[in-house]
């Protein structure tokens, strides 16, 4: 058994992201992500790792490309604005096949919004955000525990896939306390990017392993040559304007995330089993979700929860497979009807899906959602 810890979710995302190996942190301060900063420049001296909080978002992103690049595990965190400042950048990893996490803790929008109240509303950016071809792969913590969880899972995978990973979580998950146990540090699995294994003169820097298609990665300073560049590249990591190159340099970017698709989506269910409604919710409205489940279960409802721990891979086989036996999907957010759209996708007009939006900053309470359950029974 490990240690028990009294924990904020932003205090579990920043502890989460050392226990995976993170020994850089470029940021910036925002509300309400300000605590996973000030937990890394708290916690990384002490590893000797790195803290460095630069002159805006734009800055923190790139430094922690630099970071990455240099062999670091790099981690940036923001929230809405800053997010979308991050972007361009964010595509430049896409483009070079930089492993780092960036932790999105959501507020309301557009421009300024809510900064300190609670929303869901990048769930979309963080797939179509930057622009151009690439996988995305984007996980939504709904506890403190699985800020920390989730941390390590991002970094694992961002290392083994070669590409950024994002962790979109929220306000209230961000900043509500609860008891962890931390696991013990052995029993943590750990992975890193994958390493050249030919001498610097035989390195071909982007030359893909045709078992995953993830090149090896040097980092710079170790003796091997490599170009980064934002441009689409040949093997070599130069630019070019060759069709074949520039297809299969696309084309790749989205293969090595999708034939490894089952290993990466994660989900949860709660009495999804025999549910003739079922809920889809993530974050912390599955929270409220999972309370008005287990109320219309005591008044002979069937009702169940599907709740996306991935966001992105979205899990739209787990999902459609249950839209073959429930009557009604209710798919309560908290912007106006995001994710909704990839349920109906997901379910392809198996079951009615029923949108239940809120964004006036509040949350939903666990009555709201079970009274859209009982309209759909009446």
């Amino acid at each position: 058994m490990g240690k028990l810890a009294f924990w904020q979710g932003n205090e579990a995302l920043a502890m989460g992201a050392i226990a995976a190996g993170c020994n850089f942190f470029g940021g910036y301060p925002i509300t309400p992500s300000t605590e996973v900063a000030e937990k890394m420049a708290e916690e990384l001296p002490k590893i000797d790792g790195r803290f460095i909080q630069m002159e805006d978002e734009i800055a923190a992103i790139a430094a922690t490309i630099g970071a990455a690049i240099a062999g670091s595990k790099a981690l940036t965190a923001t929230s809405g604005p800053g997010f979308s400042l991050k972007q361009e950048n964010l595509g430049l990893a896409y483009e070079a096949e930089v492993p780092m996490v960036l932790v999105d803790v959501m507020r309301g929008g557009p421009s300024t919004g809510l900064p300190t109240k609670a929303a869901q509303q990048d769930v979309m950016q963080a797939r179509w955000g930057t622009h151009g071809d690439h996988g995305t792969i984007a996980y939504a913590p709904s506890s403190v525990e699985e800020c920390y969880s989730l941390a390590i899972e991002a970094f694992n995978t961002a290392e083994r896939f070669r590409q950024p990973v994002l962790i979109m979580s929220d306000a209230e998950i961000g900043h509500m306390r609860e008891k962890i146990e931390i696991p013990e540090p052995g029993s943590l699995k750990i992975v890193d990017r994958k390493p050249p294994s030919v001498e610097p003169d035989k390195f071909v820097p982007y030359l893909a392993d045709p078992e995953d298609d993830i090149p090896a990665m040097a980092s710079f300073g170790d003796g091997y040559r490599w170009h980064v560049t934002g441009l689409t590249h040949n093997d070599w990591g130069f630019p070019t304007n060759n069709g074949e190159e520039i297809d299969n340099k696309m084309r790749r970017l989205m293969r090595k995330v999708d034939r490894f698709r089952d290993d990466i989506v994660k989900y949860d269910t709660l009495f999804a089993e025999d549910a003739e409604v079922l809920i889809v919710s993530y974050g912390s409205v599955a929270r409220s979700s999972t309370r008005a489940v287990k109320d219309a279960r005591a008044r002979n409802i069937k009702a169940g929860h599907f709740r996306p721990i991935t966001l992105w891979p979205f899990p739209d086989k787990e999902l459609e497979k249950l839209a073959r036996k429930v009557k009604t999907i209710i798919v309560p957010e908290l912007n106006c009807g995001q994710m909704v759209h990839e349920v109906e996708r997901a379910v392809h007009g198996k079951a009615k899906v029923v949108s239940a939006t809120l964004v006036n900053g509040e949350l939903f309470h666990p009555s709201e959602i079970l009274e859209k359950i009982t309209q759909e029974v009446r």
